[in-house]
């Protein structure tokens, strides 16, 4: 349902707010998260079937010094909040990340009308995930692009890796990356994919208008899909015969170019 004039500020605020919650599931995944630096947690949810465990307990009291509200479900209600009975071990948390939300919202207020953004095709391993939030936060970028389907999830490994930057990263969410990024090119931003036989190298890519990179999968690069919808082709130089890099290096290598 759209927003209607009579909508108040302080319901689209809390809307908001309830778009940037990241739920995650599973005793160590939960345990692991809250004890990263910066985790902010919203509500910590529990199966009111759950016996006695050392890690609950320590999930338990991190979540509440963190001032987190505890809520307590019939097995079944955890479930439809984990969206993974089979997997939550009883234990479920809404992780509060401000920069996690539509990429409809950037569109409709960029931060600069020259953003840089990145875009992940498939990025399946977490690690990796995680190492691209850390150098896109570090970095030069304006956000990035996640699909809800076919990258990995955004869980405990993930905010590992990225050593808890994820929680300051603006993750912009989309269905299908494909349709997502013909709406950024319908309002002017171009889209790149990397490719070691284009003509323009990285260096060469002017930061004065809105540019859009695509990463592809770690295994099979850009899907079909996607690579229809890049308009132009950028490759980063590269000696002694190396084909390609490690997905999480070009995206640093994107992050911080002109920089150095």
């Amino acid at each position: 349902m759209s927003d209607t004039p009579q909508d108040s500020e302080a319901y689209l605020a809390r809307k908001r707010f309830f778009a940037q919650l990241l739920t995650i599931f599973g005793r160590k995944p939960v345990l692991e998260a809250l004890q990263q630096p910066g985790v902010s947690i919203h509500r910590l949810h529990l199966a009111n079937s759950n016996r006695p465990d050392p890690i609950v307990t320590q999930i338990i009291e991190l979540a509440e010094a963190k001032g987190a509200e505890i809520c307590y479900h019939q097995r079944e209600a955890l479930a439809r909040i984990s969206k993974n009975g089979k997997q939550d071990q009883g234990v479920a948390a809404d992780l509060h990340c401000p920069g996690y939300g539509r990429y409809q919202e950037f569109l409709a207020a960029p931060p600069r009308p020259n953003y840089q953004l990145l875009a992940l095709d498939g990025i399946s391993n977490p690690q990796n995930l995680g190492m691209i939030i850390r150098s896109a936060c570090a970095g030069f970028v304006d956000g990035i692009i996640v699909p809800e389907k076919g990258c990995a999830k955004l869980d405990a490994l993930v905010i590992k890796a990225s050593a808890g930057t994820l929680f300051k990263a603006r993750l912009l969410r989309c269905d299908k990356l494909a349709k997502c990024l013909k709406d950024f090119n319908r309002q002017g931003a171009d889209i790149y994919g990397l490719s070691s036989h284009a003509d323009a190298p990285l260096s060469a890519i002017s930061e004065s208008s809105a540019n859009i990179f695509v990463l592809g999968n770690e295994t099979h690069g850009v899907s079909e899909a996607v690579a229809t919808t890049c308009n132009k082709l950028v490759s980063i130089p590269m000696n002694n015969g190396v084909e390609s890099l490690n997905v999480a290096v070009t995206a640093s290598l994107i992050a911080f170019r002109g920089q150095l």
